[in-house]
């Protein structure tokens, strides 16, 4: 099995790689290879679409790499291979980023990235450090993880999205903010699991297990 971390030059990716060859070495999982080649995307069992930086230009970014875009999007809507969005890579999966411009995403799960308005205006945004999951809906990649797990944040932009049966796992940052989500063979993380310790490297397992 291969696991393709997509790289399209937003953000440092070799932390992630090192969690997910770790686990994947704990899982059996086969290989994991960072890449930026259309052609190892499109034959890619799994697909990882990390990101750090603002929507609009980490969505230029993924549509500047040669092929990369369709191939995610063949891979993922006709093909259904499992996909996991990490940060701005969960938030490129909704209909529409608000970040400085209005900007389309991926449009796979329903919704919009607004920034964060915290209740308590003693709440620095970013939303920065630990901060503890509320599983909205039971899914395989929480399994061996419940409500209250620690799970690392850094961003300032959220994801809104309109159907609840797809945000699955949400922290208090006085108010409601969206942690995970998913449809289908589709998952997203707003936190990133690579610096979550040992909840973010069960929840790694747990998509390289995956079998939807």
């Amino acid at each position: 099995m291969l696991t393709a971390i997509i790289d399209y030059e937003s953000g440092n990716l070799h932390s992630a790689h090192k969690a997910f060859e770790r686990m994947a070495r704990e899982t059996d999982a086969g290989q994991v290879v960072v890449t930026a080649d259309a052609d190892v995307v499109a034959r890619a069992d799994r697909l990882v679409l990390p990101g750090d930086g603002a929507f609009p230009a980490c969505m230029a970014s993924l549509k500047g790499q040669s092929g990369v875009y369709a191939a995610i999007v063949e891979a993922v809507e006709v093909k259904a291979r499992p996909f996991l969005g990490i940060c701005v890579g969960m938030q490129l999966m909704a209909t529409w980023g608000r970040e400085y411009e209005d900007t389309a995403g991926l449009g796979w799960i329903t919704g919009e990235v607004t920034r964060i308005s915290p209740e308590d205006p003693g709440l620095k945004v970013p939303h920065m450090g630990w901060n503890d999951l509320i599983i909205d809906h039971p899914h395989p990649v929480f399994e061996g993880v419940e409500t209250g797990a620690h799970t690392y944040f850094v961003h300032s932009y959220q994801m809104n999205v309109s159907n609840s049966d797809q945000r699955l796992a949400h922290v208090d940052y006085a108010g409601d903010v969206t942690a995970v989500i998913g449809r289908d063979t589709m998952l997203g993380m707003q936190f990133h699991p690579e610096k979550s310790q040992t909840t973010g490297l069960r929840m790694i397992a747990n998509f390289l297990s995956w079998r939807p």
